[in-house]
């Protein structure tokens, strides 16, 4: 489930980066649009799970020397990937450049981490949930 919450929170933050220009999203309908943010968020999350620590690793020092700053380059670059991936897999996802990426991976970072933010906030420890 928790999955599944992340990559809905993940398929919003990265539409809300389709305002943006540098960033598109083609599709003729609505539902096609859906499903290729579905698949984007997906391809967008894999990246993140297999590359970003090890971008970690490799740049823990520039990490360090600019007090995490150095993350909104690596996070970037990884949108940029996530675009040329799913250029690969056909999904009308695109990002122009490296400035558009910084931005959408700005505005996926602040909007990934208000949701998950709200998420948890709505499931408080020691609260009971309803059965059903």
């Amino acid at each position: 489930m928790a999955v599944l919450v992340h990559i809905l929170i993940t398929m919003v933050a990265v539409w809300l980066t389709t305002l943006l220009p540098g960033i598109t999203l083609g599709g003729h309908d609505t539902p096609a649009q859906i499903l290729t943010l579905l698949a984007v968020a997906v391809v967008f999350g894999l990246v993140n799970v297999v590359l970003k620590p090890i971008a970690k690793t490799l740049g823990c020092l520039l990490y360090v020397l600019t007090l995490g700053l150095f993350g909104l380059v690596v996070n970037a670059l990884l949108l940029w990937l996530t675009s040329y991936l799913a250029g690969e897999l056909g999904l009308p996802f695109h990002v122009d450049g490296f400035w558009p990426a910084f931005w959408g991976a700005l505005i996926i970072t602040i909007v990934s981490s208000a949701l998950h933010g709200v998420v948890r906030r709505a499931r408080t420890p020691g609260e009971e949930r309803p059965r059903v």
